[in-house]
């Protein structure tokens, strides 16, 4: 008995502890404009709709990927945004909108649609489609060294990298 007992509660730690580490929460939008309003850095936010497969399979091959998801989450603000959803109101730049409202604003034509944003809330590019583990980290990577700001294409980044480090 008192075996089976440890069993049990070994086991359960055990999940536990695989089930916390498996896939950290992104931010919903406001609670994500929250935390960057300290300005320390860039935003992701990811524009999706609940029927769209290619942002279930971004889902599930990018974004949890445990290199991919340890970097997104050490140097951005990650924001998961239903653009579909007309039911709540969030604030972007003073403006009351409806998600669907922001996603226009940003232009989204397609999903899932990944927009990148500086600190202070420029939107630096949005990017269609799926995009696979390695490309997404090139872009992290691009992004969060602020290549952008020294004319880098991402073209001659990926062939030579940048020296745009950020002093933290």
């Amino acid at each position: 008995m008192k075996k089976n007992v440890l069993f049990t509660l070994f086991s359960l730690i055990f999940i536990f502890q695989i089930a916390t580490r498996a896939g950290q929460q992104w931010y919903a939008f406001q609670d994500g404009m929250k935390l960057a309003d300290s300005g320390a850095k860039h935003l992701v936010i990811d524009f999706y709709a609940d029927w769209c497969h290619w942002c279930k399979v971004m889902d599930k091959e990018t974004f949890s990927d445990p290199k991919v998801e340890k970097y997104l989450f050490e140097n951005f603000i990650p924001i998961k945004l239903n653009a579909e959803s007309t039911t709540e109101t969030i604030t972007f730049r003073g403006q009351q909108l409806s998600p669907r409202e922001l996603t226009s604003a940003f232009q989204v034509t397609g999903f899932p649609s990944i927009a990148f944003l500086t600190p202070e809330m420029e939107i630096i590019t949005v990017i269609p489609g799926y995009i696979k583990k390695d490309m997404f980290m090139n872009i992290l990577e691009y992004v969060e060294h602020e290549c952008y700001k020294s004319q880098i294409s991402f073209d001659e980044f990926l062939k030579k990298g940048c020296d745009n480090r950020k002093s933290k």
